[in-house]
């Protein structure tokens, strides 16, 4: 056996001890760091081909790993503290705008309102600002997320829906039907009688404006057949209580085109005939008249039963101005508005990123990651989808750090290391002999 060979064996395993001690080290100075993922060292041997009658030493090499496993959850009171609970990483970037990966969710707002953890990354999201946003597919997708928390927001009506039970026994109306949108006159003499009589039924609901305004929409049902009612949906010019015929626009001059749909009833059960065209729904177009963009008014559940007009449900979509009251955070990573007056508004969705294989993740400083070559893509998705966790607003996951298993494996490092340096002092100690041959 070469002294030298075994002189550098013993080198290999100190160093291979030291890196050890290394980790050791890190893992302890962040048992404290939320979201942090402990690392350790794995030893493989490095043989030297040897003959029959001698052994030539080797060595040992190492490969530093990280435990993706998840730490405990710490709950706190700010809303904007995250964990995911189960897998899946938050997509953040940094101020230059290069994006990362993180388990650490300690976010605040910042000056701007951008939500920004300890490490200074911010926390990406998919906006609500052009509707529903669809599956995320690339960092592209993403934007900073951004918390309003002064000044008076709105959120304009985009739909709602209607439900009532309209007279099965009403009696057909023939004369003038409320969707002519009649002058003063007999016309409007004539819907006061069908009115009356049980042929017409009204009713009113409010939708609001693109600037928060109340927008209040009348509507009647009118039995023109059996089984069979025309709705007319007049906007109420200004939003003005008592307003009736004729419906005009805001000059006071132009006539309101009704938006007008035809019902029809399946008699033998009451509800809509889906055999035939019947409208379940219909589509107001106010853009030009109030301000107020496409509302879609759902008339599914409407019913034809004997009984008296009842209405059952109301419900428009929207809020009028008003102040933000506090940011909700739920489960499935939606970030919500809840206003003072009890609205509520999606603001984004907070995907989340995974890998196939996490622990082969390249570990960058600031608790963060990226794509290693050996992690594989990195793709997207909607949490508590496709085996991804929830995300827990007012926790923050914990270390996964053991102290008591760090403090053993340094006792036991040192321990190596110590024995390494032993055989590294006995190789020296040999060759002083084998030089003193010599003299």
């Amino acid at each position: 056996m070469s002294l030298y060979g075994m002189m550098r064996t013993g080198v290999s395993g100190m160093n291979a001890q030291s890196t050890r001690l290394g980790t050791v080290a890190d893992n302890i100075a962040n048992s404290g760091t939320n979201g942090y993922k402990k690392a350790s060292v794995e030893f493989s041997s490095l043989v030297v081909p040897n003959t029959g009658t001698t052994y030539v030493s080797g060595g040992v090499s190492t490969q530093v790993r990280y435990d993706m496993g998840k730490g405990n959850l710490q709950y706190t009171t700010s809303v904007t503290d995250l964990a995911v609970d189960g897998n899946g990483f938050f997509v953040v970037e940094d101020a230059a705008g290069q994006p990362f990966l993180t388990r650490a969710g300690s976010f605040i707002p910042d000056g701007n309102g951008n939500l920004v953890n300890a490490a200074g990354f911010y926390l990406m999201g998919r906006s609500f600002e052009l509707g529903e946003p669809g599956a995320s597919t690339a960092y592209g997708d993403f934007e900073r997320v951004s918390i309003p928390t002064s000044g008076l927001e709105r959120v304009p009506t985009t739909g709602g829906s209607f439900a009532s039970n309209l007279p099965y026994n009403a009696p057909v109306y023939a004369d003038t039907l409320p969707s002519t949108n009649p002058a003063a006159g007999a016309g409007v003499d004539e819907i006061a009688a069908g009115m009356e009589a049980g042929s017409i039924y009204k009713t009113s609901t409010t939708a609001i404006g693109n600037a928060g305004q109340p927008i209040k929409l009348d509507m009647y049902f009118t039995k023109t057949a059996p089984d069979t009612w025309e709705v007319s949906v007049f906007p109420q010019p200004g939003a003005t209580a008592g307003s009736g015929f004729p419906y005009l626009q805001d000059d006071g001059v132009t006539p309101v085109v009704p938006v007008v749909e035809t019902l029809v009833f399946d008699p033998a059960t009451g509800n809509l005939d889906e055999t035939i065209p019947s409208a379940t729904g219909i589509t107001l177009d106010l853009t030009t008249l109030n301000g107020l963009d496409d509302v879609q008014l759902d008339f599914s559940n409407m019913r034809q039963l004997e009984g008296p007009y009842t209405p059952l449900e109301s419900d428009m979509n929207g809020s009028a101005t008003s102040a933000i009251d506090s940011i909700i955070i739920n489960d499935d990573g939606l970030v919500i508005a809840q206003y003072a007056n009890g609205a509520k508004e999606d603001l984004y969705r907070l995907d989340l990123a995974f890998v196939q294989s996490p622990d082969q993740l390249n570990v960058l400083p600031g608790n963060v990651f990226k794509e290693g070559l050996e992690s594989g893509q990195v793709n997207f998705g909607r949490p508590n989808e496709i085996a991804l966790g929830a995300i827990k607003s007012g926790a923050l996951e914990a270390s996964n750090v053991d102290i008591a298993e760090e403090l053993t494996n340094m006792i036991e490092s040192q321990r190596n290391y110590t024995a390494n340096s032993k055989v590294f002092q006995t190789g020296s100690d040999l060759m002083d002999v084998l030089v003193n041959l010599a003299r």
